[in-house]
Order: C-alpha cells, then structure tokens, then sequence
C-alpha cells in the first residue's frame, strides 16, 4: 500500500483538537458515544466554537451511534473536546480511536500526554484505528484526545467521524497506527522524527521499502516544527531518503534541524548534517520479546566478553578496542536523543529535560524545560533554552569533528547562558565565585590542588556522572587524545599528552574523587543503555565502576 504525504502538507496549521483527561481505572466516559444528552454526548463538554458536534446513526464502527465532527475553522486552539479520567504511575495503556475521513483533506492526530500518531488522511470513506501506548510516569490526570491538520484542499469545513475512543488491554496487540487494517500480519512500529530547519520548504524526504515502493513522502514542510509520525513496517529492509533544494542539509547553518528513525527505543537511523541528499538504509525484525536493557540491570548483556584478567592501562586498550567503532549520528541528532532519553525520570518526574546545570535534586527546580519547543535558540540569560554541552569541551579536540562533536557519552542537555558561562573552562572545585547559575553550580579560581586558574565546578549530583563521561573520552579515544594537549590553554591544564594516563596528575586525582564520591545513578544505567541503541557503543565505567580504580589507581 502506498501511503503519501503522511506529515508533508503544504500548511501544517493545527486547525482542531478533541482533548479529555483520563479515572483510576482508565474507563473513559462514554467512549463509544452511545449516550447523549441535548446533542453533547455524555460525559464530554465543549469548550470551543471551533466544531460542531453531532451524533449519527449512519456511520458507526460499532454499536449504533458515533460522534459526528464537523470542522469549521482554521484557528489552532479554538476546537478542544474534554474530559477527565485519571491514570495510574506504571501502568501501560493502549489508548485508540477509530477514525472516518469523507474528503480526505484533515489529518486527525492522537494527543496522548504530547502529540503521538496520524491517522492517514487519503483513507477515505473506511474505517482506521489510531494507537498509542502509553505507561504513566505518575498517578494523576494528563490530557489526552485528538487535533485535526488541514492539507492542501481544505476548503474551511469537513467533516470526519470519531468511535470507540477507548484504552485497550495491553495483551491485544493494539492496532495499526494510521494506517488502517493490516489484515493480521505482523509488523513492527517505526516512529519518525523530523525537526525542520530556518527553511523547511526547502526539505522533502520518502521512505521506500526493498522494492523501491514507496511508503511514505514528506515536502513542502513548515519552518522550525517537529514533525511525528508512526507507521507499522513489515520485516524487510528499506531506505530514508532526504532532501535538501539548497544543499546545505537541515543543520546547523540556518537552524538545528535533525531526523530520527527509532522502533522499540532503538535508533535506527538519524542525521540533519548533508549537503542535497542523504540515503540511510535501516532494516525492521520482528521483536522476538527478549526484553530491554532497563531495569536494575546495567544492561550490558555480554558486550564485555572479551575482557579477561586485563588491568592497568592493558585493561584500557582493550576497552578502546571494544567502544571505538561507535556510528556517529550528526550534530543535530542530539536533539533528538534529547527528546527521547534526557527526560527528568529521577527527581520531580515530570518528562522535563534534565538539566545538569539546572537541576535541583532536592526540591523544586527554579525552572523547567519543554523538550524540542525549548531547544536553543538565542539566549539572554538563565532559563531562557537548553542547548548541547560538551562536558568535554570541542576546542580541545581541535574544533566540529567527528565522531567527538557528536559522542553523546559526553554530551548533555544544559541550559544555554550557564553553558555559555562554562565556556571550555576545566571542571575543578571553586574556590572565589564570579557566577553562581540557579542550580549553584560555579564559575571561578580553582580550588582544587595542582591548578589555580579559572575551572567550572557543577553540584555534587553529578559530578560523578561527569567524572565517568571524562574516563569515557580517554578510553574511547586513546588512540588521537595525545595529540590533544595542545590545541587550547584548557586543554594542556587538563591532558597530559599521553594515551595511558591521559589527564594531568591534579585532574586525575579529582576525577577519581568524583567518581567515587558520586556513584553511578539510575538515570546513568537508563542514558548509557539508550546511548548503545543510539550509536553503538557504551561507557565502560557506567557499567562497571570498579574499572576506574583497576587502570588508573591500581
């Protein structure tokens, strides 16, 4: 089947929504709209003017009656449908809808605590389920229901029809996201990631399976929006192919646009860096259940089989030669990872991005981050966007080249002024401040033995998590670091032009005190696991600690 133009319109205005929130139970009131009252189905209340809305009779997907919408508007916000349930921390549901198009110009979009799947507009005249599974990071009420996205063709008024809005048993399997009936065989969900750049018209891009049939396209996109959609791929290779009229790709000259392809927390592909064109292959295997790497587990599985009795800088080399071939993923792919695995899962739990600059591990944050509509961006001053920090500056390795640029072991999430003020300075205890961000972390004179000038120092939280991204880099790269020393002031205080020490004498002694001082958290097993799935290779000393002290003490 041939599915065009699943998020490629030409005007991509969010011209309706249908929201409600969810009881203990996850039992939506009225989810089948059988029951009415003065015209409003029961248990829902319209707030907007924006639609009309209806029961029929005539088309039903089940039972005897469905809720008829009528859109009338182009205005974002001015269409929203409600109603309240609740849901419970940890559980998983399976929320979906059934959808009707009779035009086939509106694209109705399930909002699941954030905008999730499409329904596929030119299906017309048919019925087709919209699925989203979604597990509860607290117990409460989130918002959830659908928008509607006009395409090219609408014409101010259509008409579609919603039933059975409902979550499902888990165990069911759910449905085809978007893409109607798939007759029963077996498929794999594949999400989409698209961030436009400055110049979104200038991008266009097509999904195609083995036998170059088409599955998906995209063109004539708006500007500096994040575009989502899920499809459900037979096992089978096939090809991303993106384009750019201007040739200078979606990032980073005019705006940091990136792309993602992930299925089952796994990055299949992703980039934003080219010139015209890039094609990225990716290949879908039906899940056989094994399981995640989440959990207690560090989730390393036998990645480190081949380590043996080594120790001392032997041990190092061999887990060089382990990490080092890790898939560069581009410059403005992390954002992405950003969206999907630097998300607060350990403090106040609220989906927020973790900040490590930010962060207030024991209270309330001062501030909080919206993943990808707060991505820097201009900056003023704190809590104005976060952008990418290099724990391990760029100027030290010479500047934008890969795979360092890009090595999310190193890199985090961090608010944009307090990283401009961290500048490449070395990382070390502060002694007199010069600037204090919201979190307290510092800029000032060292305080740290063996080095006396300027040095950043972050909270405790994470000085551990730091000290092993540091471990990470001069493993990883053993093989270049040594000719690093020289290439910035901050760089020759720090390195020491070696490849089996690495750092100078004073750096080590301080990272192997915030190694041990911090110990690895969750939320560092949960980043190393997904970075695997995201480029190919772990951090050794998330995974085994102990290792610190067995190459550099030892």
């Amino acid at each position: 089947m041939k599915i065009t133009n699943m998020f490629g319109f030409k005007s991509v205005a969010l011209i309706g929504g249908l929201l409600f929130s969810l009881s203990s139970s996850a039992d939506i009131t009225n989810g089948d709209f059988e029951d009415w009252s003065g015209g409003t189905p029961t248990g829902w209340t319209t707030i907007d003017s924006g639609i009309d809305v209806a029961q029929d009779t005539s088309t039903v997907k089940t039972n005897s009656s469905s809720a008829k919408i009528t859109v009338n508007t182009g205005s974002q916000g001015s269409t929203d449908f409600r109603q309240n349930i609740e849901v419970v921390s940890g559980q998983t549901y399976d929320f979906s809808t059934w959808v009707y198009h009779t035009e086939g110009n509106l694209k109705v979009r399930l909002y699941v605590d954030g905008y999730r799947n499409y329904s596929t507009a030119n299906l017309t005249n048919q019925w087709q389920q919209v699925s989203y599974q979604y597990t509860a990071n607290s117990t409460g009420q989130i918002t959830i229901g659908l928008r509607f996205y006009d395409q090219s063709g609408f014409d101010g008024s259509e008409v579609v029809y919603i039933d059975e809005y409902q979550p499902t048993d888990v165990s069911d399997g759910g449905g085809y996201n978007g893409g109607g009936d798939n007759g029963g065989s077996s498929c794999t969900d594949v999400t989409l990631d698209l961030l436009t750049d400055n110049y979104g018209y200038e991008t266009s891009w097509d999904i195609k399976d083995s036998s170059q049939t088409e599955v998906s396209s995209g063109s004539n996109l708006t500007s500096q929006t994040a575009y989502q959609e899920t499809y459900c791929l037979a096992d089978g290779d096939y090809e991303f192919t993106i384009n750019d009229s201007y040739g200078d790709g979606i990032c980073c000259g005019y705006g940091s646009g990136s792309y993602s392809i992930t299925s089952n927390g796994a990055t299949l592909t992703s980039g934003g860096e080219f010139n015209s064109t890039e094609v990225k292959s990716f290949t879908i295997v039906t899940d056989d259940g094994g399981g995640d790497n989440g959990g207690g587990d560090n989730g390393s599985g036998d990645y480190y089989n081949s380590i043996s009795s080594e120790t001392g800088y032997a041990l190092k080399t061999a887990l060089h030669g382990i990490i080092n071939s890790h898939t560069s993923q581009g410059y403005g792919a992390l954002w992405t990872f950003y969206s999907d695995h630097s998300l607060d899962t350990s403090y106040e739990n609220d989906g927020t991005i973790m900040d490590i600059y930010s962060e207030n591990p024991n209270g309330a944050d001062s501030y909080n981050y919206t993943k990808i509509t707060n991505q820097c961006g201009n900056y003023n001053s704190e809590a104005d966007c976060y952008n990418r920090e290099h724990s391990f500056p760029r100027s030290w390795f010479g500047g934008k080249n890969e795979p360092m640029n890009s090595d999310v072991h190193h890199i985090f999430a961090t608010d944009g002024y307090v990283n401009s003020k961290r500048s490449s300075y070395p990382y070390a205890v502060v002694g007199s401040t010069t600037f204090t961000s919201d979190n307290n972390s510092k800029v000032g004179s060292s305080a740290t033995s063996g080095y006396s000038g300027t040095v950043f120092e972050p909270i405790d939280e994470f000085k551990g998590d730091l000290a092993r991204a540091y471990f990470y880099m001069a493993t990883r790269y053993e093989d270049v670091i040594s000719s690093w020393e020289n290439n910035s002031s901050s760089s020759d205080a720090v390195l020491n032009g070696s490849s089996n020490q690495v750092f100078e004498t004073w750096q080590l002694n301080m990272l192997i005190s915030w190694h041990n001082a911090d110990p690895v958290s969750q939320y560092e097993i949960d980043r190393n696991n997904a970075a695997q799935s995201y480029q190919g290779n772990r951090n050794p000393f998330v995974d085994h600690p102990e290792w610190v002290e067995s190459i550099w003490v030892n």
